[in-house]
């Protein structure tokens, strides 16, 4: 009987995978981590503008918690997919200072404190702030000081405030200390009496809803203000009342501070620009 020699199994070769398809892959799933985590867990932030004097300045980065309030649409970035509702939600404290989206067609990122929550009622008499008929303390402190820089110049300081130093003109303003029922408190700008911003009717926040204030009271487009298509003709517009669902996030630290003489094409500017006392500082 004749040997038979068992067939070889059929292989097939591999079929090597390229380089470019490799840093693809690896690319989309850095980005999914870096999505899920912005959605999820911190977020950066940067200030744009002075109406969180005394304690946030133009060219501050920092992070916000994301899971403190819960999620919804807002918590993810750009708002999407645009689900409704909200999972895991509860409502800030008074006091926080919170990141969150503003209404209507322009809407974007806005940074404010929290000042009342629903039921609350709330009404500014002579800029004195008033919580459910209570007049909150304030306190004159020391003024406020900050230098004069690129990105805090005389556009963003009322002439009368503006002080020379041997180091350079400063921006001097007067300020106080405001202290919530239960003993929290923070520090406010009042620059000036504003009718509209200083003497207002009463507020009533509706369920499901906060009311957000700048802590720099005289430069503020916040819940004093009708939103953009809540506002009559020729009043002053602002943000109205904020769904708790558009709330993103609670300011957690500060992690970058520019005064904005920095030049991208001059590296050294970077660290002259910074204002290394401000890194690390947190929030109550």
């Amino acid at each position: 009987m004749a040997e038979t020699t068992p067939a070889k199994p059929v292989t097939s070769a591999a079929k090597p995978r390229s380089e470019a398809s490799d840093t693809l892959r690896f690319l989309l799933k850095l980005a999914l981590i870096v999505w899920l985590f912005r959605s999820f867990v911190f977020a950066p932030f940067s200030i744009p503008s002075e109406s969180m004097l005394p304690r946030l300045l133009i060219g501050d980065y920092l992070f916000i918690s994301k899971w403190n309030y819960g999620y919804s649409r807002w918590s993810m970035p750009f708002g999407v997919p645009p689900v409704s509702g909200r999972l895991f939600g509860s409502v800030p404290a008074r006091g926080d200072t919170v990141v969150f989206r503003s209404k209507g067609e322009d809407d974007h990122d806005v940074i404010k404190r929290v000042i009342g929550l629903p039921g609350d009622t709330i009404q500014m008499r002579r800029g004195q702030l008033f919580l459910n008929g209570q007049a909150i303390a304030k306190q004159r402190i020391a003024d406020f000081v900050v230098p004069l820089s690129p990105n805090f110049d005389e556009r963003h300081c009322d002439a009368t405030f503006i002080a020379p130093t041997p180091q350079g003109a400063t921006c001097r303003i007067p300020r106080f200390r405001e202290t919530l029922p239960g003993g929290r408190s923070y520090e406010v700008l009042d620059q000036r009496y504003i009718p509209d911003a200083d003497d207002t009717q009463v507020f009533t926040v509706p369920a499901g809803h906060v009311f957000l204030m700048g802590d720099n009271r005289d430069d503020s487009a916040d819940s004093r203000f009708p939103s953009a298509e809540e506002a009559l003709p020729g009043q002053a517009q602002g943000m109205g009342f904020i769904p708790l669902d558009r709330v993103q996030g609670k300011a957690v630290i500060i992690f970058w501070s520019t005064d904005g003489s920095a030049s991208w094409l001059l590296p050294w500017t970077w660290f002259t620009a910074a204002r290394w006392d401000r890194i690390g500082g947190g929030f109550d």
